[in-house]
């Protein structure tokens, strides 16, 4: 949780965050690590991209990488529909856009209701659920967005990236 804390949103122990919907599941990133969220458009599929990588679109002139991160946590990637968005996103050096279901808001969670994540077996896989926020009777799970892809997969990206 160290992380977590050096990386906080607001002061007075209040995370903000955006919460956003995988499936039936809600997740949430960092409100300062977003830069936008945005209208799934076309997505150019690009030969040789990694496999995480969905494709990439034209955002405002810069050429962004999309990963879906349905498919990264483990879910059946599904099409995009009306609900779906990109939440473009600093990740380390790299501008990403993360393809979600929906978004459902921007949220603060005081501190004291977040608990780091259950231990799991399959933990390598789950890394980047860096807490769980317990607000009202919804869990929500919140993303270490620097996480997401391993430094390999980072690496993998900047070089997709630098030859886009």
């Amino acid at each position: 949780m160290a992380e977590w804390h050096e990386q906080e949103s607001t002061s007075g122990g209040m995370l903000q965050l955006v919460s956003f919907f995988l499936g039936d599941e809600e997740y949430a990133v960092d409100v300062l690590r977003v830069q936008g969220i945005d209208r799934v458009t076309e997505i150019t599929r690009v030969p040789r991209a990694p496999e995480f990588v969905e494709g990439v679109i034209n955002l405002r002139g810069k050429i962004v990488p999309i990963i879906d991160l349905r498919r990264r946590i483990g879910l059946p990637s599904k099409p995009p529909d009306r609900e779906s968005r990109i939440i473009v996103v600093e990740m380390g050096r790299e501008v990403v856009g993360l393809r979600v279901d929906s978004v459902r808001e921007v949220l603060r969670v005081p501190r004291s209701l977040t608990e780091p994540p259950p231990d799991m077996a399959n933990a390598e896989n789950n890394d980047f659920v860096e807490a769980v926020g317990k607000l009202d009777d919804r869990l929500i799970l919140i993303l270490n967005v620097d996480r997401i892809l391993d430094s390999s997969e980072r690496q993998a990206l900047r070089d997709f990236s630098e030859s886009s």
